[in-house]
């Protein structure tokens, strides 16, 4: 079924073709940096998705509307996402996961493109517990954080670790997901805020609910981002 949102994603920016190399592989991903850009915001995405998340992808061309540069990334490998596919393992391996963010993170401030930039992370589902375990792994290259729906309770034991500003949004109607999220929330010890949509379920399917998202997500990297650069 076609994601519903397809037809009212922003207007994006023109994106280049990122590859960010691991110490086992190397990752695709998608790089767009508007005019004037005041950070960079690289994407964790969640449980079976990729950088054609149109969820993401949504929120990402919203981002690049208030002069953030995005990177949507693959996490996994063509051929470990159709091992995923069929055993559901590699999307719970946050380790996995954190690390490749971490590479990424590496990869965003040794590029031309990207390194004057302070660096976001928004991460959905268990890419946010991902996102805060590389916000974690690198205090001072992480200038905010970003989770959608997420599962930051997957990273509980290193969340008081992180130093990076860090929101939490979550579906008024995700009931288990809010208790995890309010769990996460207690560990941190870095500026932080919950947000629930209301009405919204953990995909944020209903009606303007990823636009919520979307808005809160660039109000928060856009307070942050600045002040970091300066």
């Amino acid at each position: 079924m076609p994601d519903r949102h397809a037809q009212r994603v922003p207007s994006a920016s023109p994106e280049r073709a990122f590859q960010v190399t691991t110490d086992d592989t190397v990752l695709d991903g998608n790089l767009a940096v508007p005019p004037g850009a005041v950070g960079v915001v690289a994407f964790a995405h969640g449980s079976g998705s990729s950088r054609f998340s149109p969820r993401n992808r949504h929120v990402a061309a919203a981002l690049q509307a208030h002069g953030l540069a995005t990177l949507l990334l693959d996490l996994l490998t063509p051929e470990e996402e159709a091992l995923d596919d069929r055993t559901r393992q590699l999307r719970f391996d946050v380790g996995l996961l954190a690390r490749r963010m971490v590479a990424a993170i590496d990869a965003l401030a040794e590029s031309a493109a990207t390194r004057a930039l302070p660096i976001g992370l928004f991460g959905a589902s268990t890419g946010a517990a991902a996102a805060l375990l590389a916000a974690a792994d690198r205090p001072a290259a992480v200038a905010a954080v970003v989770s959608r729906g997420g599962r930051p309770d997957l990273a509980l034991e290193r969340l008081p670790a992180v130093r990076a500003p860090s929101l939490l949004i979550v579906g008024a109607r995700d009931t288990p997901v809010i208790d995890m999220n309010r769990a996460a929330l207690a560990a941190l010890r870095c500026p932080k805020a919950i947000e629930l949509i209301s009405d919204a379920t953990h995909l944020f399917e209903e009606p303007g609910a990823l636009d919520e998202v979307a808005r809160l997500a660039g109000a928060w990297f856009l307070r942050h981002l600045p002040d970091e650069a300066a």
